[in-house]
C-alpha cells in the first residue's frame, strides 16, 4: 500500500508568498497591469506548488517526489538510498530555524525533503528500504 506524506510549508516559502502578494497589490495600485498579472500568475504557481507537494513511498519500493501539477514527478528506487537523516541549515541561539530530511543516493545526489511527520517518514522509508533490499 502506498503511503503519502505531505510537505511542510517552510518560512522562506511564506516570505516569498507574502512578497509576491505585496508586489501584485503594488502593481495593481500603480496601474501596471502586465506586471500585476505576472505576479498573480506567479502566485498561482507558488500556491499550487505549496499545496500539492507530496512524497509517496510506494509498495513497489520507490520514492515519488511530486512538486505539484505543473512539475514532473521524480521517482527513485529505495534500494538506491544510502542514508536518511534529519538535518538543519540555520541555527540561531541553539535552535534550528530550518529543519529537513536529507536523503542521499548511491549516485551522489541528495534530496532535501520537508514532510509534516518527519519521524514517521524516516521510519517507514528505512523499513521499506530494508524490505526492497530483501526482495532483490
Amino acid at each position: 500500500m502506498d503511503r503519502i506524506f505531505h510537505a511542510r510549508i517552510l518560512p522562506g516559502q511564506y516570505l516569498s508568498l507574502l512578497l509576491l502578494a505585496c508586489l501584485a497589490f503594488w502593481f495593481l495600485w500603480d496601474k501596471a497591469i502586465i506586471l500585476a498579472a505576472a505576479c498573480m500568475l506567479g502566485l498561482v504557481f507558488l500556491i499550487e506548488r505549496l499545496i500539492h507537494t507530496s512524497y509517496t513511498l510506494t509498495a513497489e519500493g520507490t520514492l515519488r517526489i511530486s512538486h505539484g501539477r505543473f512539475s514532473r514527478v521524480r521517482q527513485r528506487p529505495l534500494a538506491d538510498v544510502v542514508s536518511v537523516r534529519r538535518a538543519s541549515s540555520v541555527q540561531v541561539a541553539g535552535r534550528a530555524l530550518l529543519r529537513y530530511v536529507l536523503v542521499e543516493y548511491r549516485d551522489g545526489k541528495c534530496d532535501a525533503l520537508a514532510p509534516v511527520k518527519e519521524e514517521d517518514f524516516i521510519r517507514l522509508l528505512l523499513k521499506r528500504k530494508a524490505a526492497s533490499i530483501d526482495q532483490m
